[in-house]
């Protein structure tokens, strides 16, 4: 298995081991993983958010409408551009992603300690590159012309 793939791989596995530690699940993966780019990327039009989680515009207008109705999202016109609408983060949406990073860290705190020293400085000494290729990845996408999302 070539360095890429291999990487590609042990990648994917802390992505699911991240998601195993996702418990209980108030709202999905999808929900909370658009709550987090909100977070990063601040307000976004729904074009860029659906672009960013990889689903299709109609799909994130109800996802947008459901964390509405919960109180996590809420959409506004942009001051710079009535046209525009854009869809913010609430201050509940980010206690929900707080509360449910702290349930991740406590468990993922508990595999850690089973861990040698060794092993746990590594995965901390990979932190600024992971977090480098993630930068790189989530840059924002222009803007459609035209569109008001």
């Amino acid at each position: 298995m070539d360095s890429e793939l291999a990487l590609a791989v042990g990648l994917g596995r802390v992505v699911s081991l991240m998601r195993s530690l996702d418990v209980p699940r108030e709202t999905s993966l999808t929900s909370m993983s658009t709550l987090a780019t909100l977070e990063r990327m601040g307000p976004c039009r729904l074009t860029e958010l659906a672009i960013y989680e990889g689903v299709t515009q109609p799909a994130m207008t109800q996802l947008v409408s459901r964390l509405e109705d919960a109180g996590l999202a809420e959409r506004r016109r942009d001051p710079d551009d009535g046209r525009v609408v854009r869809v913010f983060l609430t201050d509940g949406g980010a206690a929900a992603l707080a509360r449910r990073r702290a349930a991740q860290a406590e468990r993922l705190a508990a595999l850690l300690a089973e861990v040698s020293e060794e092993d746990r400085a590594a995965l901390a000494a990979a932190l600024p590159a992971i977090d480098r290729l993630t930068s790189r990845a989530l840059t924002p996408v222009a803007e459609p012309r035209g569109s008001t999302g």
